[in-house]
């Protein structure tokens, strides 16, 4: 059984969101939680920034990602820090 089932039949979700999320959970930490840019994914996965944006939406609005805005010491702003959920 293949730990992506639960995502597989999430019928709100859209190919580039389940997508996004497989590659976010490839990248993530024992702890579920991984700081990939925008535009780091869409290269990596062949989408536009764009298209990255939407998915990671999609994946909030349904529970399985949650984001948290990081920034730099000079307040400038770096990549996302993404937290990723299985839903119950």
């Amino acid at each position: 059984m293949s730990a992506f089932n639960f995502i597989y039949g999430e019928e709100e979700l859209s190919h580039r969101a389940v997508t996004v999320y497989v590659y976010l959970r490839d990248r993530s930490n024992k702890e579920g939680s991984c700081w990939p840019g925008v535009k780091t994914i869409a290269r990596e996965l062949k989408l536009s920034p764009r298209t990255v944006q939407r998915a990671v939406r999609d994946l909030e609005r349904v529970g399985l990602v949650t984001r948290q805005a990081r920034f730099r010491e000079n307040g400038s702003s770096t990549s996302n820090k993404y937290f990723l959920h299985k839903k119950a």
